[in-house]
């Protein structure tokens, strides 16, 4: 009878140990996933800031060639304006003249498709 428990008391022992070191198997598990899981969020963080770094390189090599245009286009604007502004100075008074010659000179006159119905 003593050797039986004795027995069932190293059995219990056994699966108390098993226990443990499934916990502690579980344990490592779920570090080493966490611990992966964080690298990877590392990596992801690494490439992201990496792409976004070249891709601020490229949008300023695009703007910068952009922006000359810009400044190309604003001073041909400026040259249009003032030769426009030039020609409304020398011309103003002869458009107003003509206007208001076609509105006072008024010939009335029945128009070519008038029928009269008689």
């Amino acid at each position: 009878m003593a050797s039986q428990s004795q027995g069932i008391q190293q059995l219990l022992q056994a699966e108390k140990r098993a226990a443990e070191k499934v916990a502690e198997a579980r344990k490592r598990k779920n570090r080493r996933l966490k611990q992966a899981k964080e690298e990877a969020q590392e990596e992801i963080e690494q490439y992201r800031l990496q792409r976004e770094k070249e891709f601020k390189a490229k949008e300023a090599a695009a703007l910068g060639s952009h922006g000359s245009c810009t400044t190309e286009v604003e001073n041909e604007t400026q040259v249009k304006m003032s030769a426009i502004q030039g020609n409304f100075q020398t011309n103003r008074e002869e458009v107003l003249n003509n206007l208001l010659k076609f509105v006072y000179d008024i010939k009335p006159e029945i128009h070519v498709n008038y029928r009269i119905n008689g």
